[in-house]
């Protein structure tokens, strides 16, 4: 080769196979010098010289090894004219340093391709697991997280709404009472992580449907008014075993502030009683949450109850079978001092705090010698205890027990009490030599506080306000200050005297 003679560009500054980012790999370009925008660009490995490397016999490849000769000290035989020599040491050069251009700027872009972009590192989990059946409903749903925070849970279904407790640390929610019976579940999930991202997990599920199932009732109408001692009663259509889980589902909210426990009479029957009277005029709602409780093996609740009612006016009356009067309170004031002819001897009225349980006008009262229709009459024993009108008697009251166990009272006076007069109103006996019987009556204040704690299966206090009701420690509740016989009866109230 002449020296001047023109000299076309070495391949590798020239053609090669390049993946350009837009278009299709495998195209062959022909750019000339922008061939270095190109590999800089290629997310392909550092570009490389194919003349050098696959063409021994070309000239190019006898310029670089020279050239390679030359820099790193090896001896070179130059063959040829000067000018030759220079420009093959030139090409070399120019090549090599093409080379290692595009080793750079395609180690560059490789680092910037192996940057993915980061995930969440949020790990939500829900129970019942997504397709699960026949799950037990008192279960309830657990979400929780791991290396996050919840921020959201929602659950879609046709049954009862579901609420739920998130804990303090944002990392476990839990529903808040039994799920519903054969119903289907949808929870949705959602946290996030330390880095802002977030996560979500959705699970779908269906409960059991129960083969046993078991009612409750309750004694309280919707919206009617009841006297300040009204425990509130609930009554269930099959054996309780599981008392615990029962209690758990029931809240109360009152619009004025009291301390009760709940109580088993039984298996079957359940009160809750206030440790004291409840005040006159407090609204009071309730709910049970016995969908999904399972209150004995195998035997569900699959309803929820739920009852609002008042207390009305505080009527209070006591009655004393020695001095043969009564006193009538009426919002803690007294309304009245009538005289009264109690049991004779033989059929004494028994000793205790009873509740007014119903009125009737009249009422058909048979017995030993007797069967007549009493006017203004208002129960406070199942046995047929009444406090009535005794027109036959108005001579002996305030003197003499003369009664088969009533309270007998003038046509005027029971007439006042019979119209001021609801369920639950307190009625209690005192003086007679006999005691009163356990559930005869609502007897449930013939129970001390204590006692009527020991009689929860939680041996807890219930505290009840407007913002609802919490079990708590009785040790952690301050003394009460109800005095008899307006704010509660004297402990041991049914003992004989």
């Amino acid at each position: 080769m002449e020296a001047g003679q023109y000299v076309p560009s070495p391949p590798c500054l020239g053609r090669r196979r390049s993946v350009v980012p837009g278009e299709p790999e495998g195209t062959t370009e022909d750019h000339g010098t922008r061939a270095l925008v190109v590999v800089q660009e290629s997310p392909q490995p550092p570009f490389e010289c194919a003349a050098l490397t696959r063409h021994p016999t070309s000239m190019w490849s006898a310029l670089a090894r020279r050239a390679a000769r030359r820099r790193f000290g090896a001896p070179s035989v130059a063959r040829g004219r000067p000018g030759r020599r220079l420009l093959a040491t030139a090409a070399a050069t120019l090549c090599l340093s093409l080379i290692g251009s595009a080793c750079a700027g395609s180690a560059g872009q490789r680092t910037s391709a192996s940057q993915t972009p980061s995930v969440p590192t949020a790990r939500l989990s829900i129970t019942p697991a997504s397709g699960t059946g026949s799950v037990k409903p008192q279960k309830g749903i657990m979400v929780k997280v791991l290396g996050g925070k919840i921020v959201k849970v929602s659950v879609d279904t046709r049954g009862d709404p579901v609420t739920g407790i998130l804990d303090s640390a944002a990392t476990t929610w839990h529903s808040r009472w039994a799920l519903d019976t054969a119903t289907r579940y949808t929870v949705r999930a959602t946290a996030r992580d330390a880095a802002g991202k977030t996560v979500t997990a959705t699970s779908t599920f269906r409960t059991l449907t129960p083969l046993q199932t078991f009612a409750t009732q309750i004694f309280e109408g919707h919206g009617l008014s009841y006297g300040v001692g009204m425990p509130i009663i609930l009554k269930f259509s099959r054996p309780i075993s599981d008392r615990r889980a029962v209690e758990r589902s029931l809240r109360l909210w009152s619009s004025k502030r009291v301390v009760g426990a709940w109580y088993w009479d039984g298996s079957s029957t359940l009160y809750f009683r206030t440790r004291s009277y409840w005040p006159a005029h407090t609204k009071v709602r309730f709910v049970a949450h016995l969908n999904g409780i399972e209150g004995a093996p195998g035997v569900y609740g699959t309803h929820t109850l739920r009852q609002s009612f008042v207390i009305g006016d505080s009527l209070i009356a006591v009655a004393s079978t020695r001095t043969h009067h009564v006193r009538i309170y009426l919002n803690r004031h007294l309304f009245a001092d009538w005289p009264i002819s109690s049991g004779r001897s033989g059929d004494d009225t028994p000793n205790g705090t009873y509740l007014t349980i119903e009125k009737q006008n009249p009422a058909h009262m048979k017995g030993p010698g007797y069967d007549i229709q009493v006017p203004w009459s208002v129960r406070f024993t199942w046995s047929g205890d009444y406090l009535h009108d005794a027109y036959w008697s108005v001579g002996e009251q305030g003197f003499a027990n003369v009664s088969h166990g009533c309270v007998n009272l003038s046509p005027a006076h029971a007439k006042t009490y019979y119209q001021l007069a609801v369920p639950g109103d307190p009625v209690t006996i005192n003086g007679s030599p006999r005691g009163g019987t356990w559930d005869n009556g609502w007897t449930v204040w013939f129970l001390p506080w204590r006692e009527l704690l020991r009689g929860s299966a939680l041996h807890e206090a219930v505290r009840v306000g407007p913002n609802g009701s919490t079990f708590v420690d009785p040790a952690s509740l301050p003394p009460s200050r109800a005095k008899p016989p307006l704010g509660a009866p004297r402990p041991r109230n049914a003992a004989p005297a």
